[in-house]
C-alpha cells in the first residue's frame, strides 16, 4: 500500500499532516489571493462585517521571498576557550627546572650524607677495637696474682689479723691494728720517692 492510497490524496510522496498542519507543499506555495482569503474565512464561520474600506480590517499581508527558504536555527558551539601559551610554557619549564634542580639537590645531600655515615662507621670500629683492648686490661688487672703485685707496688703490705665492723649497729669485731711489715723493694715508698 502506497501514501497516495492511504492518505486519499493526490500528490504522491505526501503524508497528511498532523492536526493542524500544514504539509510541505503548502508551506512553499503562498500564492494564494486576497479573495481566497475571504472565501477561507467565511467558511471557517468568521463574521463579515460591511465596511467602506476594507483595508483597515485586513491584516497586512507579509510578503516573503519564496526562491530561497530562511536558514534552519541551530545550536552553535561554544566559542573555544584560548589560554595564553607563554605563560604556561613558562610554568612547565619553572616545574621541570625546579623538578631537575630539587633531584639534584637531594642526590648531593644523600651523597654528603653517605660520606659521614662511612666516617662514622670507621670511627665506631675503632672505638669498638680500643673498648676490647681497655676490657682487656682491666680483665688482667682484676687477676689475684696482679692485684697483689700492684698493691705491693704502691708501698701497701698484708695485713695477719685484720679487724671487722658490723654495718647494722656499728660494732667492732676484732682488735684493729697497724699491719707489720717492710715495704717492698720495687714500691715507690721504699725507692725514696
Amino acid at each position: 500500500m502506497n501514501v497516495e492510497k492511504r492518505d486519499g490524496r493526490g500528490a504522491v510522496g505526501q503524508r497528511a499532516p498532523r492536526s493542524g498542519g500544514r504539509t510541505a507543499a503548502q508551506r512553499t506555495t503562498r500564492a494564494t489571493t486576497a479573495t481566497d482569503r475571504r472565501e477561507d474565512t467565511r467558511a471557517r464561520g468568521a463574521r463579515e462585517f460591511p465596511t467602506q474600506g476594507s483595508a483597515a480590517l485586513r491584516p497586512a499581508e507579509r510578503t516573503r521571498v519564496t526562491g530561497t527558504p530562511a536558514p534552519r536555527l541551530r545550536v552553535a558551539p561554544p566559542a573555544p576557550i584560548r589560554v595564553p601559551r607563554a605563560p604556561f610554557v613558562a610554568l612547565i619549564l619553572v616545574l621541570v627546572v625546579g623538578g631537575v634542580l630539587g633531584i639534584l639537590a637531594v642526590n648531593t645531600k644523600i651523597n654528603e650524607n653517605a660520606f659521614k655515615l662511612e666516617r662514622l662507621q670507621q670511627q665506631q670500629a675503632k672505638l669498638d677495637v680500643d673498648e676490647q683492648e681497655l676490657k682487656k686490661e682491666i680483665a688482667n688487672q682484676k687477676a689475684p696474682g696482679n692485684l697483689t703485685a700492684n698493691a705491693r707496688k704502691l708501698g701497701l703490705v698484708e695485713s695477719e689479723d685484720p679487724a671487722y665492723i658490723r654495718l647494722p649497729d656499728g660494732q667492732t669485731i676484732g682488735v684493729p691494728h697497724p699491719a707489720q711489715g717492710a715495704p717492698s723493694v720495687t714500691s715507690q715508698q721504699g725507692n725514696g720517692g
